[in-house]
C-alpha cells in the first residue's frame, strides 16, 4: 500500500475549443474550488476547469514550439501523433470529435463523466493524475490509497496498452504504480503495437536535418524536445556537434530505477557524430521533479 493517498476528483472532460493530444486534457471539476480545497496549486479557468498532465505516459508531440528561436510549432511524425490524440477522448467517452487542425471544434458529447487521482500539480500549473470516464464510488475528493489494480481503467493504462505512448516517469509517482504501468508497457512493446513497430529510441537514429526529427524518427517526446530546442539555436544547422554539451546545461536530473544511479539526462545518451541512442529503455528512468 503506498503510504500518500491520492484525491479523487470528480467532474468531467470537455474538449471543444481546445486541442488534447495524448496525455493531456481539460478536466472540469464538479466542485470549482476541488483543488483548493485538496491543496493542489493548479491553475485554473473561471469555472474551474484545468489542464490535466496523465502521470506515467508521454505521447508523440503534435505542436510544440522550441524555446527559443523561429521555428515555430513542431510535430513528430504525425500519423502517429494524431493517433493518440485521437484515442485519448474515446477512452474518457467521446463518441466523434471533429478538429480544425489541431483544435476540437465538436463533440459528442459536449461533456462526459469523469473522475481524477491526483496529489500535486507540475511547474506548470498543470494537475498530474490518473484520468478515469464515467463514476467512482468514492465520495468526491476523498483520500484513496491506489493500488496497481486501479489502474487497470484509467486513460493512462489504456494508452500504454495501445503502444500510442511512451512510459515517461517522474519521482513523485509511487514505485508499485509506476510498475503496473510498466507492465501495460511491455505488452504493448512486444505485440510490436502503435510507436513500438517504429521505435528507434534505443536503436539509434542519424539527424540529416530538422526533417529526420519531424517526420522520420520515432522517438522519446523528452529526446525529441531536447533536440529540436538545441537546433533552434543553430540557425539552421544540422550538425550535433554541440549537443553534448547543450545537455548537460539542462537540468534534466534522473534516477535509473536498475543500478539506482543518479546522473543527467546527457549521460543515459550515446551521440556520435550525427549518431543519437538512449542507453537504457524509457522505463528505466525516473526523472527528479523540478
Amino acid at each position: 500500500m503506498n503510504p500518500v493517498p491520492l484525491t479523487l476528483i470528480k467532474g468531467g472532460f470537455r474538449i471543444v475549443g481546445a486541442a488534447p493530444d495524448g496525455d493531456s486534457i481539460r478536466f472540469h471539476p464538479a466542485d470549482p474550488d476541488a483543488f483548493a480545497r485538496a491543496g493542489i496549486a493548479v491553475r485554473t479557468s473561471s469555472t474551474g476547469g484545468a489542464q490535466l498532465r496523465l502521470e506515467g505516459i508521454d505521447s508523440l508531440e503534435t505542436h510544440y514550439s522550441p524555446r527559443v528561436g523561429g521555428l515555430g510549432q513542431l510535430h513528430q511524425p504525425i500519423r502517429l501523433a494524431e493517433q493518440a490524440a485521437a484515442l485519448l477522448p474515446r477512452l474518457l467517452g467521446f463518441t466523434e470529435v471533429e478538429r480544425d487542425d489541431q483544435t476540437v471544434v465538436s463533440s459528442i458529447p459536449e461533456r462526459v463523466p469523469g473522475y481524477i487521482l491526483t496529489r500535486f500539480a507540475d511547474k506548470y500549473g498543470r494537475c498530474v493524475a490518473f484520468a478515469f470516464g464515467g463514476e467512482s464510488a468514492h465520495a468526491d475528493l476523498e483520500s484513496v490509497f491506489v493500488r496497481p489494480e486501479d489502474l487497470a481503467g484509467s486513460a493512462n493504462s489504456g494508452m500504454l496498452d495501445t503502444g500510442l505512448v511512451y512510459p515517461t516517469y517522474y519521482s513523485k509517482l509511487f514505485p508499485d504504480l509506476r510498475a503496473a504501468l510498466t507492465d501495460a508497457c511491455r505488452r504493448a512493446r512486444d505485440a510490436r503495437r502503435g510507436i513500438w513497430a517504429e521505435d528507434v529510441t534505443e536503436s539509434g537514429f542519424t539527424v540529416t536535418g530538422l526533417e529526420t526529427l519531424t517526420e522520420q524518427a520515432v522517438i522519446l517526446p523528452k529526446l525529441f524536445r531536447r533536440l529540436v530546442d538545441y537546433l533552434a539555436l543553430g540557425d539552421g544547422d544540422a550538425s550535433l556537434g554541440g549537443f553534448p554539451a547543450y545537455l548537460a546545461t539542462v537540468d534534466d536530473r534522473l534516477v535509473i530505477a536498475s543500478t539506482a544511479a543518479v546522473t543527467g539526462f546527457d549521460n543515459v545518451l550515446e551521440i556520435q557524430g550525427q549518431q543519437v541512442r538512449m542507453t537504457h529503455p524509457p522505463e528505466d528512468l525516473i526523472f527528479i521533479e523540478a
